[in-house]
């Protein structure tokens, strides 16, 4: 067997294969997921990255060498093998392929750090640590086909209401909301930081006359979080879009939740069937909650919230044995508010923010934008920063720029919501938090 594929080309993924070509000759490569020798027959399962197909080796039906060599075959080598399609009800899918010839690409050193078809179960660490290896594992990989499709079909919907794709800097001279919670970098002679946020760009970019903007790209927050919700490398989606309100981006939003989450029970049915999860697809509008009601709601369920601060954990929990599925939380006090959130036009001591929540876990943010350059110069100074080091994002607002709102959701948090799963690092490929910087 050689371990080069020559002109060998696979014509087939493993779910391409089905009773409709019986007979017919094809060409897979992948993994060798398990292989079971009893003694005159030889069963490979033959895992690539679109599913799981049976390989069956009869010694009666192959040449004596060549069984032989099949014989010598190890879990985890990469191979490239050829045969016929052959209807077989046993089998996963109805269908199995009886090889003509087979060629090892590469060989797995044994034994592996951890068991990819899962029968002996590894712990978080472990699994990150060989992360190459985890990803293997069908309902591993089955999340990230889901993100990629949720992805794939927030761009869209994002590209058929009118939102203009931007990509802003990622290196950023100053905070985008002030406080300390920043990764700094050195950058050439001076100090630089990481972007926590797109947010002050984006608002630039409605001064510039963009009107719709939309971004997916990585955020960075120096929390020293270590939970199963928190991360300090993420992956965001945001919206900014002029002569819209609160309201409207959050139209724009829970449009947005229902119709990915539609797509994605279309066309991940497989991956949601190996996470065993039944996706809920919401109605809309989404129940909007008000902040006064929340502190409310969560003290008449034992947790102590006072007016004025934000959820804690056990706050979080409460309104999410009180909520079930997407709501929103809204106005919410402008003074735990960024300085960019509008005060309301009715009680300036409360705000024209919002969040959304799915069950007990916030997956996005959002508000209608301070546009006026004096309301914002007095919102930065009030809140403690120095309205000189944001001096070229003020200048976008003292020649025009309209009202204008937006909101920035979590990737990760949304996929766990999709998904089912508990830890966010399981919707990272190489998650990053504060003890984890590799692989």
């Amino acid at each position: 067997m050689s371990d080069s594929l020559e002109k060998w080309k696979r014509t087939h993924y493993s779910k391409e294969v089905n009773q409709d070509i019986n007979g017919e000759t094809v060409t897979l490569m992948g993994w060798i997921h398990e292989i079971r020798d009893l003694g005159g027959i030889i069963f490979i399962l033959l895992r690539d990255r679109d599913g799981i197909i049976q390989v069956t080796a009869p010694s009666k039906k192959i040449s004596t060498d060549f069984f032989k060599e099949i014989r010598k075959l190890k879990k985890e080598a990469v191979i490239a093998i050829k045969g016929s399609v052959q209807k077989s009800s046993k089998a996963p899918g109805g269908v199995e392929i009886i090889p003509d010839a087979l060629k090892l690409l590469n060989e797995a050193k044994l034994p592996l750090p951890l068991d990819i078809t899962e029968k002996v179960k590894a712990e978080i660490d472990t699994r990150l640590d060989a992360r190459f290896l985890d990803l293997r594992k069908p309902t591993v990989s089955a999340i990230f086909k889901i993100k990629s499709r949720m992805l794939h079909s927030v761009r869209l919907f994002l590209e058929r209401e009118g939102f203009i794709e931007v990509n802003t800097p990622k290196l950023v001279a100053s905070a985008t909301e002030g406080g300390t919670e920043l990764f700094p970098i050195t950058y050439f002679e001076r100090e630089a930081f990481l972007g926590q946020s797109p947010q002050l760009y984006k608002q630039m970019m409605m001064s510039a006359g963009f009107d719709k903007v939309y971004e997916i790209a990585p955020i960075f927050r120096a929390e020293e979080h270590d939970t199963l919700r928190h991360l300090n490398e993420v992956i965001s989606v945001d919206i900014e879009a002029s002569f819209l309100d609160h309201e409207d981006v959050m139209n724009i939003l829970e449009r947005l939740v229902s119709t990915v989450l539609e797509e994605v029970q279309d066309n991940c049915e497989t991956e949601l069937k190996l996470l065993e999860r039944d996706l809920f697809v919401p109605e809309t509008p989404f129940e909007r909650i008000d902040y006064d009601e929340v502190v409310d709601i969560v003290n008449s369920k034992g947790t102590l919230m006072r007016y004025g601060e934000d959820l804690s954990r056990a706050a979080e929990k409460a309104m999410g044995e009180f909520m079930d599925g997407y709501h929103f939380i809204t106005g919410w006090p402008s003074d735990i508010k960024p300085f960019y959130v509008m005060p309301s036009d009715e009680n300036p001591k409360k705000s024209y923010a919002f969040d959304l929540m799915y069950k007990d876990l916030e997956i996005s943010s959002g508000a209608r934008r301070v546009h006026k350059y004096d309301l914002l110069v007095e919102r930065i100074k009030k809140q403690g920063l120095n309205p000189e080091s944001f001096e070229r994002y003020l200048a976008a607002f003292e020649y025009g720029i309209p009202p204008h709102a937006g909101w920035g959701l979590g990737s990760e948090r949304f996929t766990m919501c999709i998904t089912g799963v508990n830890n966010i690092r399981e919707t990272v490929l190489f998650p990053r938090d504060r003890r984890r910087l590799t692989p």
